[in-house]
């Protein structure tokens, strides 16, 4: 009988839990689905069963007394505890489906047009991507992995190396006429990706001619943008051979001269620690892998 004193209904215990965390009668009704007064109703009962006053009421608002504090502190954990160790029984787990956050020009152009070989292998794995292109935490924002250009820095994450980039000087077909040699691209416009501004100068580095490139005449966020710009005629633009493969079969981009680079940046595929248990993972993970290894440019 003793031990169940020391248990108070969940009810009472939720709803006292709630409107101490939002400082709020009426926000704890909300998040609840309940009455103001069905909350209010459990949060006297509980200091009824506890025999002590856990908030100071100043009219329609309450603030948390130094018992009520001090109780909030030390029952939450153990509320959310019970939450995370109900939930897998009220919304069972989607085992074969794999959320990706990936670059936006990567999952148009590599990613999507390979989903079919993947369904074709796994049926039932459905792979629900979102473009992102920054850095964040995979585990708490929801996704099982994330598609990385640059070096092995995600935090907290481990990485399976994809490919190096190779990129490739490229013009509009009317433009390339008279382009001979790497000299003859500083008569053209020069565009870039925002985040790589530096690169004609190493490109013009990489073809040994002297002297720096003058200013990028535009800047782009995205690679596909810039590669319509090209497109329309807009200038040069030094763009990754495997975004563009669809341009360069049409003829609606050209490469006037044959001396691509390779990039120091690589793609990876990067996931959180422990993922590896998951069975429908590691059947994604060992798809990618095997697809960028039969792909490399």
């Amino acid at each position: 009988m003793k031990d169940r004193r020391l248990l108070p209904p969940t009810a009472m215990l939720a709803a006292f839990e709630t409107a101490a965390r939002l400082g709020s009668i009426s926000r704890a009704a909300e998040a609840l689905n309940l009455t103001q007064s069905a909350v209010s109703r459990q949060i006297a009962h509980l200091e009824s069963w506890l025999g002590a006053r856990l908030f100071e009421r100043h009219g329609r608002r309450i603030t948390l007394n130094p018992r009520g504090a001090s109780y909030a502190a030390d029952i939450a954990p153990a509320l959310a505890q019970i939450r995370r160790a109900t939930a897998p029984f009220i919304h069972p787990p989607e085992n074969r489906v794999i959320a990706l956050a990936t670059l936006p020009s990567f999952g148009m152009r590599w990613l999507a047009p390979r989903l079919p070989g993947l369904t074709a292998r796994h049926g039932d794995l459905v792979v629900n991507i979102t473009a992102r292109a920054d850095i964040f935490d995979l585990a708490t924002q929801g996704f099982d992995a994330a598609i990385h250009v640059g070096d092995q820095d995600w935090p907290g994450a481990r990485h399976d190396w994809l490919f190096r980039e190779q990129v490739v000087p490229v013009v509009a077909p009317a433009l390339a006429q008279g382009i001979h040699a790497p000299r003859d691209l500083l008569r053209l416009p020069l565009l870039v990706q925002s985040e790589r501004a530096d690169a004609w100068d190493r490109w013009f580095a990489h073809a040994e001619v002297a002297g720096a490139a003058p200013a990028p005449q535009a800047s782009f966020s995205h690679f596909l943008m810039l590669a319509q710009a090209v497109v329309a005629g807009g200038g040069a633009a030094l763009l990754p051979s495997f975004l563009i493969r669809e341009e360069l079969a049409s003829g609606t981009l050209v490469t006037p001269l044959d001396l691509p680079m390779d990039e120091t940046r690589a793609y990876y595929l990067v996931w959180p620690e422990g993922q590896d248990a998951s069975p429908s993972f590691a059947a994604f993970r060992a798809w990618m892998l095997e697809e960028a290894a039969r792909d490399t440019p």
